[in-house]
Formats: C-alpha cells, sequence, structure tokens
C-alpha cells in the first residue's frame, strides 16, 4: 500500500460498560451521520492496529470507530482477559448503542469491519442481537485457532480448572501474520500488544465458534468474508462452513492465495481493501436490506428442524438409543424429584420451572439427590436459571424508566407460571402500583397464590386465570398495563398465529410508551434429546420445540407495534431477554 495516504487524525475517547468497566476507544470523525464504520480488532492488539484500514479506505467523510476490548491496548483489565466471551458481545451491544446516542447515528447507517477474534465476536454479536446494521465484513474469522501442542486444548481446560484462572502466551511470531515488513517491525515494536490470552476465552472461543458456525443460517444481515489462503493461525475449513452456513441474502466470500492471518494487514492488501470498499459502497447505495420473517414458522431452517424432530429418527442406532433413554429416565430417572415431577406436569411446566428456579437438588437416597443435581446442572436448566436473572434485571430496567418518566408501574405477566421471578424482581413492590399475574393452569394459580400470600404481597398483587392467547380478553386487561411481560410462553408455541394474537392483545391494551419484557429461545444444545424423551405439559405430548431466531422473534414484536431498546443473553444463547417500548 502507498505511504502517501493522509492519516487521519482520532479523538480518544472512553465509555462505561454495564458492569462499570471504562472502555478506550478512537472516533476519526467525519462529516456525515448517513454512514459509520465500526472496526474491532485481532486478539491481542487494540485500535491503534487498524489505523492503516482507517486510512486506506479513503473515506474521509465516514467517521468511524473502534475499540480497545477490555483487556487490551489502552482498555483496562488483565491482559487478554474478560469474564467471558458473552460478557464481550454483550459489550459490542454496548458499544454500539453508545455509538448511536452519543453521536445521533442510526444503527441502520452502521457497517461493521472485524478481524480474526474480533470477527468471531461481531459474528456471535450479529447472531445473538439480531442488529438491524447495514452490513458486515470478516477477516480472517479465528473459529479454530490452530494449536500446535497435541491435546493443547484439554490441557489448558484442566489447568484452568485447577487454577481457576490461567493465561496462555501467544506463540505467533510477526512474520507469520503477514507480508509486509513495516507492520511486522510496528508489531513487534508495539509496547500495547499483549502476548497472553486468558483460558476461559480461548475455550470460549472454540464453543462459541462450533454454535455459531452450525446456526449460522440464523444470520441474516449482508456479510462478506475474507479468508487467507495460506493462513498459518487457523484452520480454514470452519470459515468455509460458516460461509455455506450463512443465512443472509446477500453475501458473498473471496479467498486471497499466499495471504497470511491478517488478510487487512497482507503486503498485497490493496485488493482485498478494493473489495471491501466495493461491498460497503453498493450496501450504503441500496435501501437497508431487511429479511421478510412473516413465514418463518412455515418455511425456514427452524421450521425444517421442528419438522424433522416430529417424525421417527431414519437411524436406527437413534430409535434404539432414545428408547433407551426414555425408558431409564421412567425409572431410575425417577429417584430424582425434578425428573419425576416433569414426567407428572411436563418438563415444560411452571411447577418444573418453580423446582429449577430453587435448584436445590433432591431425590431417593444418594443416588436419587446425584441424578437430580445432573437434571439440574444440564446446559437449559442452567440457561433458565439465567434467564431468571436477566428477567429480574429487565424488569427492574422497566420499572426504573416507569419511574424516571412519572408514569404509573402497572405490571401484568400473562402467564406467569407461580411468578416467583417476578415476586424476586419487585421485592417489597415499593414504588409500583400494581402488579397482576395470569396463567391458564388452576394449579399454577394456586402455588403462586401461596407464593404471594407467604410474601405478604396480597393487596399490591392479584393472580388469576387467563388465557394467553387470547387477544380480545388481553385487550381488556385493567388497569392497563405499563410493564407487561411474557417470559418462557412463545418458545414453548411453534407456529406465530398464536403470538401475534398475544403480541397483539397486549399492544390492544397498552398505552403508547408502555413496555414489554419479552423472552426467546434462539438456539438450544438438546433440542433432539428433549423431543424424542421428554413430554411436555400438553397431556403427555413430546416435548418438540421450534428455536426462533433473534431476528424473528424482534420481528414479532415490532408488528405488533413495539420497538426492542436492550437485551440480555445466557452466554451460549439459548435465552434472551428483552425490553421493549410501545411506539408512541
Amino acid at each position: 500500500m502507498s505511504n502517501e495516504l493522509k492519516k487521519r487524525e482520532f479523538k480518544e475517547c472512553h465509555f462505561t460498560t454495564s458492569d462499570g468497566v471504562e472502555l478506550y476507544y478512537k472516533n476519526w470523525t467525519g462529516s456525515t451521520k448517513d454512514k459509520a464504520i465500526v472496526l474491532f480488532h485481532r486478539g491481542h492488539e487494540h485500535s491503534g492496529r487498524m489505523q492503516h484500514v482507517v486510512d486506506e479506505l479513503e473515506m474521509p467523510e465516514v467517521p468511524m470507530f473502534c475499540w480497545d476490548a477490555r483487556g487490551h491496548g489502552m482498555s483496562p483489565g488483565e491482559r487478554g482477559y474478560s469474564p467471558s466471551i458473552g460478557r464481550t458481545v454483550q459489550d459490542i451491544e454496548e458499544f454500539i448503542n453508545h455509538i448511536c446516542t452519543t453521536y445521533d447515528i442510526k444503527k441502520e447507517n452502521i457497517f461493521v469491519i472485524a478481524q480474526s477474534v474480533g470477527a468471531v465476536t461481531a459474528i456471535t454479536w450479529a447472531h445473538d442481537y439480531a442488529p438491524k446494521i447495514r452490513g458486515m465484513v470478516v477477516a480472517s474469522p479465528a473459529f479454530d485457532v490452530k494449536l500446535y501442542v497435541p491435546f493443547a486444548k484439554q490441557l489448558v481446560g484442566l489447568a484452568q480448572k485447577i487454577t481457576g484462572k490461567f493465561f496462555v502466551n501467544s506463540y505467533v511470531n510477526a512474520k507469520f501474520l503477514t507480508h509486509d515488513e513495516e507492520l511486522i517491525d510496528n508489531y513487534n515494536k508495539d509496547p500495547l500488544i499483549s502476548r497472553p490470552i486468558a483460558a476461559n476465552i480461548l475455550l470460549g472461543l472454540y464453543k462459541t465458534a462450533d454454535r455459531v458456525i452450525e446456526d449460522a443460517h440464523a444470520i441474516k444481515l449482508p456479510m462478506q468474508v475474507l479468508i487467507s489462503g495460506s493462513d498459518c493461525v487457523v484452520h480454514l475449513e470452519p470459515e468455509h462452513k460458516f460461509f455455506d452456513n450463512l443465512g443472509s441474502e446477500i453475501k458473498e466470500k473471496h479467498v486471497f492465495d499466499g495471504f497470511y492471518h491478517d488478510t487487512l494487514g497482507e503486503k498485497d492488501r490493496a485488493v482485498v481493501i478494493e473489495k471491501v470498499k466495493n461491498f460497503i459502497n453498493k450496501l450504503y447505495s441500496m435501501p437497508l436490506q431487511l429479511h421478510d420473517y412473516t413465514n418463518e414458522d412455515l418455511w425456514s431452517k427452524t421450521a425444517d428442524i421442528l419438522r424433522e424432530l416430529q417424525s421417527e429418527p431414519a437411524c436406527c442406532f437413534k430409535r434404539a438409543y432414545f428408547k433407551m433413554a426414555t425408558a431409564i429416565m421412567k425409572t431410575i430417572g425417577k429417584l430424582s424429584d425434578g425428573i419425576k415431577l416433569g414426567w407428572e406436569t411436563g418438563f415444560d411446566s411452571g411447577s418444573t420451572l418453580d423446582y429449577v428456579y430453587r435448584n436445590e437438588p433432591s431425590g431417593k437416597c444418594l443416588i436419587g439427590k446425584l441424578i437430580d443435581k445432573e437434571y439440574l446442572n444440564s446446559a437449559g436448566w442452567s440457561g433458565i436459571r439465567q434467564r431468571k436473572v436477566n428477567i429480574e434485571k429487565i424488569i427492574k430496567e422497566g420499572i426504573s424508566r416507569l419511574q424516571a418518566e412519572n408514569k404509573p408501574v402497572r405490571i401484568t405477566d400473562i402467564a406467569a407460571g407461580h411468578g416467583r421471578y417476578i415476586l424476586d424482581a419487585i421485592g417489597d413492590a415499593n414504588g409500583i402500583d400494581s402488579v397482576l399475574f395470569r396463567d391458564y393452569s388452576e394449579l399454577n394459580v394456586e402455588k403462586g397464590s401461596a407464593l404471594i400470600k407467604d410474601r405478604g404481597l396480597e393487596d399490591k398483587v392479584k393472580f388469576v386465570v387467563g388465557n394467553a392467547f387470547d387477544r380480545a380478553d388481553l385487550a381488556k386487561i385493567s388497569p392497563a398495563p405499563t410493564l407487561a411481560i411474557v417470559s418462557g410462553l412463545y418458545e414453548l408455541f411453534p407456529y406465530n398465529d398464536n403470538i401475534r394474537a398475544s403480541l397483539g392483545g397486549l399492544s390492544d391494551a397498552m398505552e403508547s410508551g408502555s413496555y414489554l419484557v419479552y423472552t426467546d429461545q434462539p438456539w438450544h444444545p438438546q433440542l433432539e434429546f428433549i423431543a424424542r424423551a421428554l413430554t411436555s405439559h400438553r397431556q403427555g405430548q413430546a416435548w418438540a420445540m421450534r428455536c426462533r431466531t433473534q431476528g424473528e422473534m424482534d420481528a414479532l414484536v415490532e408488528e405488533a407495534g413495539f420497538e426492542k431498546i436492550m437485551q440480555l443473553c445466557d452466554e451460549d444463547d439459548i435465552f434472551s431477554v428483552s425490553l421493549a417500548r410501545k411506539k408512541r
């Protein structure tokens, strides 16, 4: 690349994450708000390493931003450490929201360029949060880092278990990143380059990569994937598989023979930069590209998966395995109180959910308690408990916003189960005008009413039988809710007609500016086992679920007249919790 390019000046800025960490970022100011580019650097590096990309794009009118991820560059924290990949992905969501709010830039005008580890976290953000941005370029995503030591993953995992926090130093020499001598020299002399990476991040990277590659059909935004043909740092096969699985209607892949890992910083990168510029300019010249989710419950990858789960497995070994698993769950499994309750009320019932929330293993003798502990520690139930934590945070956020706006706080949950999570969220209900619980199950109403009485909240909290899918009945809820909650309900029903009726009824009942809390199950690692071996609360039917991508769920909420304003996920994105506001 030419050395005669004018270097763009930047402002040094900071923003504070929801867990109180002040992250550093650079802001290359521009003259337009109709376009904005956000860049994410590679692992071990920092925003300064993206300066040449900013310059070489030659878009002086376009504001550009790049952070130093926590534990990198000028941002605080142990070098190479973050509490989790999920925390870093949430940081991205908060960073993008900060840019939109602070610089008055619409999310639809944002374009993302990310490389290596930054590309994996940006892709995960695109999957988990379904942002309506203009598009994304990902260069050499580090889905599968090459570890040349035999059994390296297992050894790193063991070290982490023993020590609690373990760091691995990068073996990568700059000469294996790029053929550009100047960038190699800069890398070697850069005092902000950090060699360590925390074991939880390295292992989390592999786990997250497997998930987003498998479920890449959920990503609908326009994407350009750049692959270095002679990459010494990461394996190439996962990059190609990701592109093949990618659900974007607009997508393109470019492989650059002879390029090392630093695709955007290679010696002959002019051809790469040109392709990136062409992709960006083309997308900005078009209307915002949004996927049509209207018939997603009928014609989509998730609908195909559901139909497969509703039929017998083609493989005889699979059929035998699930029959054996069901038999064990119905016999030995019943020594566990949780599994026994699941067979009695349904594994998706309010009673089971309340049992999972309590998380107190019990059963007949020691073996029953051990089975129950393993059952409660399954990925799905761990995700459910994190969902409860996130629901409580989102409910408190909704209450806080209403109080700040001097609006009454009238809470309604249309499928409350036993209502434990709301009661935990509201505490003594100070500052809350009213709480109405509804549920179809008289057993849930009875159990929930007992909880209300135990907490001495009968004067403020009422529990009645109600149909969560009766639009006309929901529209008549009185007093009209200013904070409506739908948790763990829509995930149990694969088709969208009932969901539209339910959200429509809530919208009819609520005034503009009111808030909606809703959950989603975008992905689940145990879908087939659940469908083949467990039963639902609906008269012993198989518990076959259709995951809704976050984009589909958000589209249903938007169709009903709401706009999503924030979201929280668990680490594996099994469950999300979102807060939306009814549009004015």
